[in-house]
């Protein structure tokens, strides 16, 4: 067996059925064979199709038949939310146990730590995580983002690579001191790059992210703490959920309407694979 070639045996890690997993996210583990790009965006395709970010555990109460879950950031728990129980979650969760399944698989990893810079309100430091692997070259590698969402690895050379739907990504140098890089996209309507977020090069563990896991969980200023959200990637684009408003966009077309408080469960189940609260204790 080569070196870019998965061992088959021993793929139930500490709090991680790797393969359990893997069919999670739609993907035959007896497929899944080398460690390399392809196999890297076909997983990172196939998971930001299927595990919806999402922010409703923190939302919770306000929800009829839900109630607030804390987010709780160890392998284990993120398991047995966004596999066990067919959940989704924020960055932290989605990149996080992401981390953990390219780990295992036998990717060269690193968690680091990002920030999401708005204008309108100040953002607190590492408040994203983001995968980078090492192959030929360093690449972006995230399935924790809201719309517009990254679908395939995107090198840290400055490369700019479209994606199924035509939304390009490219990873700059960063202007701002406290960060090396910066993620930008552009989608087919746009002629100027947007921001996503910056971010650096230090390897980081799961437990360097906790002090902004809970203030963004907690604080009435967190944009995870208003209305409920939920997204995911589609073939033609994505389909999101904001309040009581389901959002579809196809190419250049977007369709909205308003979801009623007794349709809200159904939306959730029919278009994001999101069925009740949790019913596991972290």
């Amino acid at each position: 067996m080569g070196p870019d070639t998965l061992a088959r045996e021993g793929r139930v890690a500490a709090g991680t059925d790797v393969d359990a997993y893997l069919r999670r996210i739609g993907v035959d583990p007896e497929t899944v064979v080398e460690t390399d790009l392809t196999t890297l965006e076909r997983l990172q395709r196939a998971h930001v199709a299927t595990v919806p970010f999402e922010n409703l555990d923190i939302v919770g109460d306000s929800l009829d038949g839900w109630e607030r879950s804390t987010v709780v950031l160890s392998t284990p728990a993120l398991h047995e939310k966004l596999v066990g129980a067919e959940r989704g979650g924020y960055c932290f969760e989605l990149n996080g146990l992401f981390h953990r399944l390219l780990d295992e698989l036998g990717f060269d990893v690193d968690r680091v730590a990002a920030r999401v810079v708005t204008e309108e309100r100040p953002s607190p430091p590492a408040n994203h995580h983001a995968n980078v692997v090492h192959l030929d070259r360093r690449y972006v590698v995230d399935v924790g983002m809201s719309t517009p969402v990254m679908r395939r690895p995107t090198p840290l050379d400055g490369e700019s690579r479209a994606d199924a739907v035509g939304v390009e990504w490219r990873v700059v140098e960063s202007e701002r001191q406290d960060a090396a890089y910066c993620t930008q996209f552009r989608t087919p309507r746009d002629g100027a790059w947007s921001k996503r977020y910056v971010f650096g090069d230090a390897p980081r563990e799961l437990h360097y992210f906790e002090a902004t896991n809970d203030y963004l969980q907690r604080a009435p200023e967190s944009p995870f703490t208003g209305d409920p959200i939920a997204s995911v990637a589609t073939d033609e684009g994505h389909r999101k959920l904001v309040g009581d408003t389901l959002i579809e966009t196809a190419g250049d077309e977007t369709r909205e309407r308003t979801v009623s408080d007794d349709e809200f469960d159904e939306i959730l189940a029919r278009e994001f694979g999101i069925r009740g609260p949790p019913s596991f204790d972290p």
